[in-house]
């Protein structure tokens, strides 16, 4: 009996040790086993937005976060520290001038200056200018060009403001300029069209020239233009006859059949002058020549 009870205790002791190897050891092995093993990211660090920001917000740094990407995947010109896309002159965070989606890389084209405000000047291209017209109703296509369309501008002009029979002419003053603002409103995710007063399109230094005289000659208003569409159309003076009768004018009795040379005035704007050119005038016949009477002498 005693060498039974011997032989069972030293069986314990063996398996009790080998439950205790087998949980100190064996399971944390194991189960570090299962459990995925951390890659450090590798690449570039590019600045990205943690959440969607508006147009007209201030960046602060709660807005931003740095991932990392290939470097061949890192747009040009991207922020790679949260501090150099908060840097400013002065301490002024800059604005957004583009609306930001999350996760979307920061980019200088889309950030206003140092401390600077979302303001219409902060969006002109290199070398171009915003120029302001007045419009209503109808002449701002009712309200429906937003920031961001883009439309031409076609002056009406009246030939004959005293006259009894009017005469007028149309001209397509600049083409495909972008509208930078309707009134105050320069947001470009605006939406919503609003019966307009002014509207500010951004055009060339010339382009703004002829704005400014064509604005004195007649009545400017806008053309709403297809999203994409950047082609320049030809389209020349039209006149009050060219589509009154089909543009044909009767000709008068006696007279020579054939086209009719045009006598009305043709407005050319050159940026610096206005002038007006006319058609040249027929030159009038010469008279017949007078032959001296001859009769007998007596």
């Amino acid at each position: 009996m005693r060498v039974v009870t011997i032989v069972s205790l030293a069986a314990s002791a063996v398996l009790g040790l080998g439950a205790l190897f087998v949980a100190k050891i064996a399971l944390p092995n194991a189960s570090a086993s299962k459990t995925p093993m951390r890659v450090e990211a590798v690449g570039e660090p590019l600045v990205v937005a943690t959440r969607a920001i508006k147009y007209g917000e201030k960046l602060d740094a709660g807005m931003l976060t740095i991932i990392k990407v290939p470097a061949n995947a890192v747009p040009e010109g991207a922020f790679t520290t949260v501090a150099a896309a908060l840097a400013a002159d002065h301490g002024g965070a800059p604005v957004v001038l583009t609306p930001i989606a999350s996760h979307e890389a920061l980019l200088p084209a889309k950030l206003s200056g140092p401390g600077a405000r979302a303001s219409v000047a902060a969006e002109l291209a290199e070398g171009m200018r915003a120029y302001s017209l007045k419009v209503n109703d109808a002449s701002g296509v009712g309200g429906h060009a937003l920031p961001g369309d883009h439309v031409d501008v076609v002056l009406m002009r009246d030939l004959t403001p005293t006259g009894e029979t009017r005469n007028f002419i149309s001209y397509v003053v600049v083409q495909n300029a972008r509208v930078l603002g309707i009134d105050l409103n320069a947001d470009p995710t605006s939406d919503k069209p609003a019966s307009p007063n002014t509207a500010t399109i951004e055009v060339s230094v010339e382009e703004s020239q002829k704005l400014s005289i064509a604005a004195t000659l007649g009545e400017l208003s806008l053309a709403l233009r297809r999203n994409g569409a950047a082609e320049v159309a030809n389209a020349p003076p039209l006149r009050t006859a060219d589509f009154l009768i089909g543009g044909a004018r009767p000709a008068a009795r006696g007279a020579p059949s054939g086209p009719r040379p045009a006598r009305s005035a043709i407005l050319i704007i050159e940026g610096e002058a206005t002038k007006r050119t006319r058609a040249p005038k027929r030159a009038a016949a010469a008279p017949p020549a007078v032959q001296p009477a001859t009769g007998a002498t007596s």
